[in-house]
């Protein structure tokens, strides 16, 4: 038998080794079927072209392929039906006790995870074609609407979850409300999927931001939820290998919708089912993200009503290289921010529940 720290960390590591030695085969590939933008050049989000950013990096979107972010829901993937397998083949209570896809506590994010993957990946997928420009966006808001729906409804309706905790105070009750609060939640982390902008910059947040989720659902008693966190958290670790600068390949959106239709899932699953706060700190810990997201809401409404823009660029990062940072310092900064904000979101629901 493993221990609970034990299964949680070997799949990590066997995620962390699979997504490496995926890599090279999934970068032959994309290089030989020329999977990036055939055209680089991007639109700001009132429909005009936005010049800053084309400036800093047309040449990039261009030098390498997307869909790096099959690396890391590839390997989770292979990891959950791999270890699922041998537990299924050899009933032995070590083996089985590693299985950590489980209905009470997993299918749902890995299955968040699993859609997101192949949602963003047929995007993904329109966009390398020759004058590609990829899903429109309102059908890609749909699309999110439409799942985050169903999720939010199978929450409710069927495992009964119908409120949000809040540290050191009353649950905050929401009946049906769990379903848009849910909805809102998970267009709210998409957007933020824009956050993929600089080679390393992704990656790294999403790691601090999983790695946190993993800490509290092992401290919840979520065994099998650490573990699932701590396989996408390997998977990153195998994607961050390849797209330090120069980046071999982008995440993309199969990457990005991935990562963050499943992190909505395992912040409800680490709250009212595990008695704690998982929802009231997902702004802490993913605070990067909504940093990401007000930027570009906030450009769009000074754009609207002062007709001059706030940011040089939007989102915040990349203002920060429009007024001359490196791409590495914005990267570095962003990670030890990221990781701040981890350990003040699992500081603070660790106390929530004590």
């Amino acid at each position: 038998m493993f221990s609970d720290l034990e299964r949680t960390l070997l799949p990590a590591i066997i995620s962390f080794l699979i997504g490496l030695a995926m890599t090279p085969l999934l970068s032959y590939y994309l290089y030989e079927y020329k999977a990036w933008k055939k055209t680089g050049g991007k639109k700001a989000l009132d429909g005009n072209t936005a010049e800053e950013f084309n400036r800093l990096h047309t040449g990039n979107e261009t030098r390498a392929p997307r869909m790096g972010g099959i690396v890391v829901w590839g390997s989770v993937a292979i990891t959950t039906f791999l270890i699922a397998g041998l537990a299924f083949i050899d009933a032995t209570p070590g083996l089985t006790s590693l299985d950590f896809l489980t209905r009470s506590e997993t299918w749902i994010p890995f299955a968040s995870l699993l859609v997101g993957a192949i949602i963003g990946l047929i995007d993904d997928l329109l966009v390398i074609r020759p004058g590609g420009s990829g899903m429109k966006l309102r059908y890609r808001l749909i699309i999110v609407c439409l799942v985050s729906f169903f999720i939010g409804w199978w929450f409710w309706a069927k495992l009964g979850v119908w409120s949000v905790n809040i540290p050191f105070s009353s649950p905050l009750p929401l009946g049906w409300g769990v379903i848009p609060l849910y909805m809102f939640i998970s267009l709210c982390l998409y957007a933020s999927g824009v956050i993929d902008g600089i080679d390393g910059l992704s990656g790294g947040v999403f790691a601090s931001i999983f790695a946190a989720y993993g800490i509290i659902a092992f401290t919840y008693n979520q065994i099998d939820l650490a573990a699932l966190c701590a396989a996408i958290v390997g998977g990153l670790l195998a994607f961050l290998w390849f797209n330090n600068p120069p980046a071999r390949f982008y995440m993309s959106d199969t990457g990005t919708m991935a990562l963050t239709l499943a992190l909505g899932s395992i912040a409800f699953m680490t709250d009212q089912l595990a008695s704690g706060v998982g929802v009231f700190v997902l702004p802490i810990i993913g605070g990067l993200l909504v940093v990401t997201v007000l930027s570009d809401v906030l450009q769009v409404f000074w754009k609207r009503v002062y007709h001059r823009k706030l940011l040089r660029i939007a989102p915040l990062h990349h203002h920060f290289e429009a007024i001359g940072w490196p791409g590495y310092k914005v990267v570095m900064r962003y990670w030890v921010l990221s990781v701040a904000l981890a350990f003040a979101g699992v500081l603070i629901a660790i106390l929530a529940v004590k």
